[in-house]
């Protein structure tokens, strides 16, 4: 995709050493990844390669705000996100996943493209929960008023026949 083009990092011919990039990230980076939960965000991405003779090694930092849906009320918020990755480039005979952190691409092979690693080091900063914190009165206020209508306090009957088939069995 055209939106993605500048993340492809050549690498054929660039001298040893340190080689410094820098991506600012919004909307249309995330539109190019067609399940992405992240639909905006004002990110940036500072990206230092060093070339060595057989391998290139990334590191990412990665700093700025995404919106996602809160998961309580399912009003957008803002989330602040950052985060360092390191990725480890050997040069071989085909593509291979060493590990997370690790890949080995053909010697033939004259570019990367950075993209799908920047977006997946993306996901993988976003916190598990993702609410508007307590208390602060950001929830959608309606939303909170109907979840709250239909949270039973009752106990399930079904968890009373387990615990006395239990009790029959000691």
């Amino acid at each position: 995709m055209k939106a993605l083009q500048e993340f492809v990092i050549p690498f054929m011919g660039l001298k040893e050493g340190m080689h410094d990039y820098a991506f600012d990230i919004e909307a249309e980076f995330f539109e190019s990844f067609e399940y992405s939960e992240v639909k905006q965000g004002d990110i940036h991405v500072d990206v230092s390669m060093e070339r060595r003779d057989r391998m290139l090694i990334f590191n990412f930092s990665i700093h700025g705000k995404v919106q996602l849906p809160c998961d309580r009320c399912l009003s957008t918020m803002e989330l602040p996100i950052n985060g360092k990755e390191r990725l480890i480039i050997k040069f071989g005979k085909e593509w291979t996943e060493e590990s997370a952190e690790i890949l080995i691409i053909p010697e033939t092979d004259s570019s990367i493209d950075i993209s799908s690693f920047i977006y997946e080091y993306i996901m993988l900063i976003l916190p598990y929960k993702r609410m508007h914190p307590e208390g602060e009165g950001r929830c959608d206020q309606a939303i909170v008023d109907k979840l709250e209508q239909h949270v039973s306090t009752e106990a399930d009957p079904r968890w009373e026949v387990l615990k006395n088939l239990k009790e029959n069995i000691d």
